[in-house]
């Protein structure tokens, strides 16, 4: 089969299992951490000339929210439309002068589900998406939130590890709604006079299905989707996550992908996570998957903050899911689906120099692992549901 045939083989088997079409002619560009991700994002948000759309669960504090902020503000300032919704909490580190500072110039700021006004069960759906969206033609996702930690270039546990996508083209319109989605619940007015509401231009050659994945009960489209592009998968399927804690079922995917001659490779943080009960929730995993022959590594100089999957060299899936049931059972997210040979190339170079970075579980060593470290695995177990 070649890779034409392949990339329209999963493009029809997801259109049809999800019931959203694809969209062609989109660019794409990745950004590697902080370094081009920040200046990138500044950059839109400073040129938009009509409306800057962004949601985050993550705005805390430091030099690179107060930029952030400042440049949110100018623009309103200037006359544009700027909405921003924060996820009430995720983003309740945010400096108050920041928001204050904001809503005096004109920035609509909305919450989504303040924690004080939930029910408990509301309480833990919460919106992890990341996106941005200026002037309907231009927009960013990804895992990165406006903080310090994400500034830098991973060079030292300082400068977190991750990787967003700028995008123009028809598939905007998607990571659009998924704004509109989220601001709805929070704000009376969808959409006002600085909407222009603009026919997409078509300036690349990538084909993108946007997937949002909603904070309810039952099967949700993010866990359709990966379930299809695990079962695609011929060749290779390679994972790089934040937060790798998810069911049995996904495990028993991962294990029968290799199993039936895939190469699976799964790259995740290590000593330098900042969420330590979902690490050990997926360590206990760790057996079963290198068993089945699956290469499982621990990223080493920094948190490792990517949510990025690849498969067979012509699909790549980016943005703001994790592995774990919090992403694909309770929290708002999104992704692109991305059906692209050369965006899936630049994201497996990133994960090769990623890769080289990490420590591989060696299946005999894992299984002589102390005492210590499997009762700790086995203390996480009541609360594994929702890491």
């Amino acid at each position: 089969m070649t890779p034409q045939e392949e990339r329209q083989r999963l493009r029809r088997r997801l259109e049809r299992l999800i019931g959203i079409a694809a969209t062609e002619g989109n660019e794409l560009v990745p950004l590697r951490n902080g370094d081009q991700i920040f200046p990138a994002m500044l950059e839109a948000i400073r040129v938009a000339e009509h409306t800057v759309d962004m949601m985050t669960f993550v705005y805390w504090r430091g030099d690179i929210a107060r930029e952030f902020a400042d440049a949110l503000a100018e623009r309103a300032r200037s006359g544009v439309r700027v909405r921003l919704l924060l996820d009430g909490f995720g983003a309740k580190e945010i400096e108050p002068e920041l928001l204050d500072a904001m809503d005096d110039a004109g920035v609509q700021v909305a919450w989504f589900r303040k924690p004080t006004r939930l029910s408990p069960m509301r309480q833990n759906h919460r919106c992890h998406r990341k996106v941005l969206v200026t002037d309907e033609h231009t927009a960013f996702t990804g895992g990165v939130g406006i903080a310090e930690e994400w500034c830098g270039d991973a060079r030292n546990p300082g400068e977190w590890r991750d990787t967003h996508v700028q995008v123009r083209g028809p598939a905007v319109d998607g990571m659009a709604a998924a704004f509109a989605q989220n601001w709805a619940e929070c704000h009376d007015d969808l959409y006002d006079e600085h909407d222009r509401f603009a026919s997409q231009e078509q300036p690349g050659n990538a084909t993108v299905q946007v997937v949002r994945g909603s904070a309810s009960f039952g099967w949700q489209d993010m866990q359709t989707l990966l379930r299809v592009v695990i079962t695609s998968a011929r060749e290779r399927f390679r994972l790089s996550t934040a937060y790798f804690a998810p069911d049995p079922y996904f495990i028993g995917l991962l294990a029968d992908a290799a199993r039936r001659g895939v190469r699976v490779e799964i790259l995740l943080p290590g000593p330098h996570t900042d969420q330590r009960a979902c690490q050990l929730a997926g360590r206990q995993h760790y057996q079963t998957l290198v068993d089945a022959g699956v290469e499982v590594r621990e990223y080493q100089p920094t948190m490792l903050h990517t949510k990025v999957i690849t498969v067979d060299g012509v699909c790549s899936l980016i943005g703001s899911t994790n592995f774990n049931r919090r992403s694909l059972e309770h929290d708002e997210e999104v992704m692109l689906t991305v059906l692209d040979e050369d965006f899936t190339a630049a994201l497996d170079a990133d994960f090769d120099a990623d890769r080289k970075l990490s420590e591989p579980v060696d299946p005999a060593r894992w299984r002589r692992r102390p005492l210590a470290a499997r009762l700790a695995e086995t203390a996480v177990t009541p609360i594994r549901h929702f890491l």
